[in-house]
């Protein structure tokens, strides 16, 4: 018996003390490389997690910068394969899902902090552009948020008439434009503060208002309301 406890792997029972401690306390009392590591439970049966889980912060940085790494990046870490990948892309689906879902069928400039939180989860650590709109109606309520442009690491390429003309489509009476900065800057270039203006100036005539247009970053957001740039 003595022998069989000498010979016990050194995470033994680990994992019930992980899930323990997380059942208890909550998500504030377990590290991010600990939570990280009971999602990597489900995908590795048996052994140790916990250095999987240190390598792939130390490869990315965050526990987010994880969640939203790319599928071939995830696999150069040794002992990540396509389950690993799975359930991590799994878990950042179920926070977008859950973010856009505070905003859904709500007021949407009465729950701006809801929508931060879902740009950002949704755009903020993309590798290339991606330009989406919020559509909104009278009320303003979501109607829609659609991905309109995707690009490069520091292009994305907007046609205003064509944002506009898909307001009509649906009726929007006001829409905010939201783009990521993947360089994780969130300020404005001067090309995006012209084509803000170039959307602005075709929407205004036709009754639809620009709210915002908010860059999102991993470093945090920038407003051109709040920068007075429209």
């Amino acid at each position: 018996m003595g022998d069989t406890a000498a010979k016990a792997p050194h995470y033994h029972g680990h994992r019930d003390r992980l899930r323990q401690r997380f059942r208890e306390a909550g998500a504030e009392a377990v590290a991010d490389y600990e939570l990280l590591e009971m999602i990597l439970f489900r995908a590795i049966r048996r052994g140790d997690t916990k250095p999987i889980a240190k390598a792939l912060l130390a490869r990315f940085g965050t526990f987010s910068d994880v969640l939203a790494a790319p599928s071939a990046r995830l696999k150069e870490v040794r002992g990540v394969g396509d389950a690993v990948v799975d359930e991590l892309k799994l878990v950042l689906a179920s926070a977008k899902r859950f973010s856009r879902e505070q905003i859904d069928d709500k007021t949407v400039l009465g729950s701006w902090s809801a929508v931060l939180d879902y740009c950002r989860a949704a755009m903020a650590y993309s590798e290339v552009e991606e330009f989406r709109v919020l559509f909104l109606d009278r009320k303003n309520a979501l109607i829609a948020d659609e991905v309109q442009q995707r690009g490069t690491v520091d292009h994305t390429p907007v046609y205003p008439r064509e944002i506009v003309k898909r307001c009509l489509e649906m009726s929007a009476t006001a829409i905010i434009l939201v783009h990521n900065h993947p360089s994780g800057d969130p300020t404005p270039s001067q090309a995006d503060i012209r084509m803000t203006k170039q959307i602005v100036e075709i929407a205004e005539p036709l009754g639809i208002t620009v709210h915002d247009h908010v860059i999102v970053g991993r470093d945090g957001h920038a407003s051109f309301r709040g920068l007075e740039l429209i």
